[in-house]
């Protein structure tokens, strides 16, 4: 049944946290909130929501208030026609945290999500105490050297979906209904565990994306890379402590992080894909509890 896959009904499956609207940069945002302690953002990203993180959500909230957000065009955030550049995005989430009369925040987010935290860390260092990127750097320029075709007798899997997000009007059209195939397939192929994310799992996002306005927005995610690229070459170096855990993206955060930050952690987490919060959810918490406890 659609109710099962419902804000209300999966709140209800992590004890001690509740869900949330509040609209704030004239949009209204979700999230959920549980725990007590220093207040710490979590972000998701493609093509999942706030339910990637509910095996992580738990852990973290043993020694710190936990905010997990639905970004615009996320789940049951809003879904406008735009904004959806990184650092719109982040003054989303610094609006968020004012309203909230936070003053400085951890920030981690996942593939998009990381975008996300990382603008937010570029564009608000000052509400940044320390920044956590999950296997997903910025859009940088590196990213126009992508190979967007199959390598011969190589086993590169090539991001095709980045290419396909970029048009427009097409892939709503052509995935309206049809929208468990493509996350299906992602899950399939950028897990190694295949098992570490179930059909109810699988359900969620499906039932979160199947419509034109979720296509779209998350679509406009991707296109709006060639102006987060070019944001990107304006940021400074960050100065807070920056956490960076890869598995699968593990060389993609190497390349990009030393470069662009002053105080670097890197992380790699061993016979695991691209989405560790459902493959390794208890290491990826423990190397983040253990980078907030440090001075």
């Amino acid at each position: 049944m659609k109710t099962a896959y419902s804000d209300k009904e999966l709140i209800k499956l992590v004890p001690g946290f509740t869900s949330n609207f509040i609209v704030i940069n004239d949009i209204s945002i979700h999230y959920v909130h549980g725990g007590k302690g220093d207040p710490i953002i979590l972000i998701p990203g493609y093509p999942e929501t706030w339910w990637a993180y509910h095996h992580v959500m738990p852990i973290l909230a043993e020694s710190n208030q936990v905010f997990v957000v639905e970004i615009r065009g996320m789940g049951s955030s809003d879904k406008p026609e735009n904004g959806y550049d990184k650092k719109n995005i982040a003054k989303d989430i610094y609006k968020l945290v004012k309203h909230l009369g936070l003053d400085s925040v951890f920030i981690a987010g996942h593939d998009i999500g990381a975008h996300v935290a990382f603008s937010f860390a570029c564009n608000y260092p000052q509400a940044t105490s320390k920044l956590i990127l999950l296997d997903t750097p910025h859009p940088d320029p590196s990213m126009y050297q992508l190979p967007m075709l199959p390598v011969l007798g190589g086993t590169y899997l090539y991001p095709w979906w980045l290419a396909f997000n970029q048009v427009k009007e097409l892939p709503e059209r052509l995935l309206e209904g049809r929208m468990s195939i493509v996350i299906s397939w992602l899950f399939d192929n950028l897990l190694i565990n295949k098992d570490s994310i179930s059909q109810f799992d699988k359900s969620v996002y499906s039932e979160a994306y199947d419509n034109k306005d979720a296509i779209r927005c998350s679509n406009a995610w991707y296109q709006a890379f060639p102006q987060d690229i070019k944001d990107y070459a304006s940021y400074s170096k960050l100065e807070m402590p920056v956490l960076a855990i890869g598995a699968s993206g593990y060389d993609l955060l190497l390349h990009s992080l030393p470069e662009i930050t002053s105080n670097l952690t890197l992380k790699k987490i061993e016979n695991c894909g691209h989405f560790i919060l459902a493959e390794k959810p208890i290491e990826t918490a423990e190397l983040i509890k253990a980078f907030l406890l440090t001075i």
